[in-house]
C-alpha cells in the first residue's frame, strides 16, 4: 500500500454545515477523536460537497431517491438527507450498512438530526440489498457508495444501481486515490477504471477530498437530454 494521505479539516467553521447535530458530532480536533463521534466517514469539505452534489441534481418534477451504501455512523447520510430536505423537493434516502453496532449508532444519529421522516436504513450486505429494494424503490437519482471498497464489491454496487439510475443521474464514489500496489487489488481506484471501460459516461475526480485513502469521484452516464446526444451523433 501507498503512503496514507489526508485531507480531512477540523480547523474550519462548523457553521458551514447545515445540521446543528452534524455539527456537533465534528467538533473533533483531530482524526482519533473525529472518527468516535462521526466514525469512518468523509468529513468536512467531502461532506460539503456531497450535500451540494444531491442539492443541484434533484429534479423537481419527480420524487428523488437517493442511495447510500455504507450507512456507518450516519454522518454522510445527515448530508444526503440534509440537501433533500433544504432542496424542498419530494425525496428520499435509502442506505444500507452491514455492520449492527453502526446501523443502531446512525439510527441515533439521524433520529437527532431530525431526519428520520426522509431516511429509511436497511442492515446487510449492499451487494444483495441494493439490487432486491430497487425493485420497489423506483429510478436512482443519486447514489453515494462508500461500502466495502474491493474492486469486486464496487463493480457490483455500481451495477446494481446503474440498471436503475436517472438518465441524467450521478453516482458517487469515496476513497478514489490509487492506494494499492500492482499486485493487490485496485479498490476504487481500479474499479472506477473497469466502470470507465465498460459502461462508458463521464467521470471527474476530486482528489484533495476525505481522508485515508482520499479522493472523491461523480460518474454521469448522460449530462444532458437527448436531443443533445442525438445533435452530437
Amino acid at each position: 500500500m501507498r503512503e496514507p494521505k489526508f485531507f480531512r479539516r477540523y480547523d474550519y467553521d462548523r457553521g458551514l454545515l447545515p445540521n446543528a447535530h452534524l455539527r456537533d458530532l465534528d467538533d473533533a480536533a483531530d482524526l482519533t477523536e473525529a472518527k468516535e463521534k462521526s466514525g469512518w466517514s468523509i468529513g468536512y469539505p467531502g461532506w460539503g460537497l456531497l450535500y451540494y452534489l444531491v442539492s443541484t441534481s434533484l429534479d423537481h418534477d419527480s420524487d428523488n431517491v437517493v442511495i447510500e451504501t455504507g450507512t456507518n455512523k450516519g454522518s454522510s447520510t445527515i448530508m444526503l438527507a440534509q440537501a433533500v430536505v433544504d432542496s424542498k423537493v419530494s425525496g428520499h434516502v435509502h442506505t444500507f450498512e452491514i455492520d449492527k453496532d453502526f446501523y443502531d449508532t446512525a439510527t441515533s444519529n439521524i433520529e437527532q438530526a431530525g431526519l428520520s421522516n426522509v431516511v429509511t436504513q436497511y442492515l446487510g450486505d449492499a451487494k444483495t440489498l441494493v439490487p432486491q429494494e430497487l425493485e420497489n424503490i423506483g429510478e436512482v437519482r443519486v447514489a453515494f457508495l462508500d461500502g466495502a471498497h474491493f474492486v469486486v464489491d464496487v463493480l457490483e454496487e455500481f451495477a446494481a444501481v446503474h440498471a436503475k439510475l436517472a438518465r441524467n443521474g450521478l453516482v458517487i464514489f469515496d476513497n478514489t486515490y490509487l492506494i494499492a500496489d500492482e499486485d493487490e487489488d485496485q479498490r476504487v481506484h481500479g474499479a472506477l477504471a473497469s466502470i470507465v471501460s465498460e459502461y462508458g459516461g463521464n467521470l471527474i475526480n476530486f482528489p484533495s477530498v476525505s481522508w485515508y485513502t482520499p479522493g472523491v469521484a461523480i460518474w454521469q452516464r448522460h449530462p444532458f437530454d437527448e436531443r443533445w446526444e442525438g445533435l452530437r451523433s
